[in-house]
């Protein structure tokens, strides 16, 4: 039934928490966050990912922009955390965005449902990230050669969930929406954006999220991927 597949990339194949947590570690003891009043790497670590996931989910709405995100991400880590002094965040952010694209750890299993697939179907990418650091965190994962469109939002000039950038997808792959299957973790911006424009849809949702407006297929782990592709 499908012949063209369409992932999100972070949090749905790329293992964003878990990345982001190795690198936020390595930047605490680096930069001696300790002395800075920052106590504990793991409280940083969480409030980090609390605060960024927000953040991108504002971007995701339109609300602000990437450069917001860089500038004010660690500034707002170290306002929750109590620490007022923020002058080395500017320093904080630059050594993030080296580091954590060169993180390669998967969801549990991406890679042998990729692998599984690779050859039966064409597979694509839509993301609303950096385009220079999807690309890094690609090839650090060694999952590029899976992919033959990689969709940016500079790229589209769109960003999910905004129709624009699954129909410019299409476009650049060559794909029907009748032939083709959206799969991602982000319930606004992967489903109900692909759904907008009439993809059917896999909701990648380890947790278990419910939905008022189901997807076509609700997972919660890679591997049922398979019986139903």
């Amino acid at each position: 039934m499908y012949k063209h597949l369409f992932f999100d990339l972070d949090h749905t194949l790329w293992d964003f928490d878990r990345n982001s947590s190795e690198s936020i570690a390595e930047i605490y003891s680096t930069f001696r966050l300790a002395e800075r009043g920052l106590s504990s790497s793991d409280a940083f670590a969480e409030t980090f990912i609390t605060i960024n996931r927000q953040l991108w989910r504002d971007y995701d709405q339109d609300l602000i922009g990437h450069e917001y995100i860089r500038e004010h991400r660690f500034p707002l880590v170290f306002n929750a955390l109590g620490v007022d002094d923020t002058t080395c965040c500017a320093d904080l952010n630059t050594e993030y965005l080296r580091l954590l694209p060169q993180k390669a750890h998967l969801t549990d299993s991406a890679r042998e449902v990729l692998e599984h697939l690779h050859g039966r179907y064409r597979m694509h990418i839509i993301t609303n990230g950096f385009a220079e650091i999807q690309a890094v965190k690609m090839a650090a994962s060694d999952i590029a050669h899976f992919f033959e469109e990689v969709i940016t939002t500079q790229s589209a000039d769109a960003k999910k969930p905004n129709p624009r950038i699954f129909e410019y997808a299409l476009q650049a792959s060559g794909a029907s929406v009748a032939e083709s299957l959206m799969l991602g973790d982000n319930y606004e911006a992967d489903i109900l954006g692909a759904k907008a424009v009439g993809l059917d849809t896999v909701f990648y949702n380890p947790k278990g999220e419910v939905v008022a407006d189901p997807p076509t297929y609700d997972i919660r782990h890679w591997r049922e991927l398979i019986a139903i592709l």
